[in-house]
């Protein structure tokens, strides 16, 4: 969606919008409007919509009121994105094409009006590329927003959240392709051709540089495929020179059949969706680099294809990591945490980061612990998860902490190697946390967080479709918010 400013609406606009707080339906509106309101149960609670018709400038205007909530709420910010979204719900596919957005009334500041707008421009995503026999009536028509009487700075807050709202929908549409058309390298060219021109450093690794550096975990995944693995770093210089950056690690498994181990056959399809915590990063390293953030942070993502062909590895097998430490493959689904034990280790070694923190799609156990609320946050710092927790509650995408330590740790030590890929059933995302500290250098602050449940939505939220959250991008943009640029 086009969003633009205006000093005044166009001569032929058709909808125009108006934010409500909770019991306060403005004076000024034609009786047609507050009377129809008030005889609807209108009340501007948080995502009602109520519209109307009325001849304005001799034109038939639909008029939509928007419910805020109440004007002190204490989740005020993530309710104005509420109240934006439910514009875009009800109108984005109502053959209307373009809308107007009046904050005259609202009281809002500049930072909350912008709210209201990445609400409305986040819930206009959908992924209907490959759609091509929708219903008129079904097919997308909203696709731009004027906006007018907003607040002072409204259009400098709104630079900012467009280039979140770019990174969320960009991490939306990596993990919302198919795996004919988003794989390994066409995940490396997706970011170059996104980050070309923006002054972010892209580092690519094929599998002959992975297996001088002794990648054998990483590599040990993607054998079984004809898509070659990558492993790519995206690098942005925006805080103090010299300053140690601080490194975002993503999985970026790009189809997952489980390989050898092989997933039951229902639902694989889903599997595209287990480049999410590689998605992630790249949609924050873009949206990071689109608002020019003042701090130093790179973005690091292993990708690989799981497929079990004649080459693919086998239970059994054990594979030596570029840390040197041995493992013991003891299911060949358990993929994702091979994958990020060499990314890890080569962040770490390339870049000396002041703190790390992966994301991935990892286990299903996650699920089980969490549903599809909230995150597994997973960290050996105190004080990193604090942050990334406060984080997580100021951009919607929440997490939940759980627990890592020696009683969990000594599960998944293997007897012929130096560690096994999986433990028992019980605690299986703890297990899998576990695994990746082992890859941890001493003195090196990090955290896991586990976003199995959130990446992908079987039914729309607030603020998202059916389909593909963009889950982790905004988490991470607002850490390096809070924590690095203050």
């Amino acid at each position: 969606m086009q969003i633009q400013f205006s000093n005044s609406a166009p001569g032929d606009v058709r909808l125009v919008a108006q934010l409500v707080n909770q019991g306060n339906i403005p004076s000024d509106l034609e009786p047609t409007i507050s009377d129809g309101a008030t005889a609807a149960r209108f009340k501007g609670r948080v995502g009602q919509v109520f519209e109307g018709f009325v001849v304005r400038n001799e034109h038939l205007t639909r008029v939509a009121l928007a419910g805020a909530g109440e004007a002190d709420a204490a989740n005020r910010d993530a309710n104005l994105e509420k109240a934006g979204a439910a514009l875009a719900a009800k109108y984005l596919r109502s053959g209307e094409t373009a809308m107007v957005v009046d904050f005259s009334g609202a009281d809002l500041s500049a930072e909350q009006a912008a709210r209201v707008l990445l609400g409305l421009r986040l819930r206009c995503w959908s992924h209907d590329e490959y759609r091509t026999k929708l219903a008129e009536e079904k097919k997308m028509t909203l696709t731009s927003a004027t906006v007018i009487n907003a607040p002072d700075g409204t259009e400098a807050a709104w630079a900012t959240q467009d280039a979140i709202a770019t990174g969320v929908e960009f991490t939306r549409t990596l993990v919302a392709e198919p795996a004919n058309i988003v794989y390994p390298m066409s995940f490396v060219e997706r970011c170059q051709k996104a980050f070309e021109g923006t002054g972010a450093e892209l580092t690519v690794l094929d599998e002959d540089e992975m297996t001088k550096l002794g990648m054998g975990a990483l590599l040990g995944v993607g054998q079984g495929s004809r898509q070659p693995s990558r492993l790519l770093a995206i690098r942005w210089n925006g805080g103090k020179e010299g300053e140690k950056p601080t490194v975002f690690v993503g999985k970026g498994v790009t189809f997952d059949t489980g390989g050898i181990s092989i997933k039951p056959a229902a639902g694989m399809e889903d599997m595209k969706f287990d480049m999410g915590g590689a998605g992630a990063v790249a949609g924050a390293m873009l949206a990071m680099v689109g608002r020019k953030a003042k701090a130093n942070v790179v973005g690091v993502v292993g990708l690989v294809e799981n497929m079990p062909d004649g080459n693919a590895q086998r239970p059994g097998d054990v594979v030596t990591s570029m840390s040197g430490q041995t493992i013991e493959v003891i299911n060949t689904d358990a993929e994702g945490r091979l994958v990020l034990c060499d990314a890890l280790h080569w962040a770490q070694e390339q870049y000396e980061p002041a703190r790390i923190i992966d994301f991935a799609t990892l286990t299903g156990a996650i699920i089980i612990s969490l549903g599809h609320e909230h995150g597994g946050l997973f960290a050996n710092d105190d004080a990193l998860a604090d942050d990334i927790l406060a984080a997580g509650k100021a951009s919607g995408d929440s997490m939940w902490r759980m627990p890592v330590g020696p009683a969990y740790d000594k599960l998944i030590d293997s007897p012929i190697a130096d560690i096994k890929n999986v433990g028992p059933r019980g605690g299986g995302s703890i297990t899998a946390a576990q695994f990746l500290k082992r890859f941890i250098k001493k003195g090196t602050a990090w955290a896991h967080c586990d976003i199995a449940g959130v990446v992908w939505a079987d039914k729309p939220g607030a603020t998202w479709d059916k389909g593909a959250t963009g889950f982790g991008a905004r988490l991470i943009d607002q850490f390096v918010a809070n924590t690095l640029e203050k």
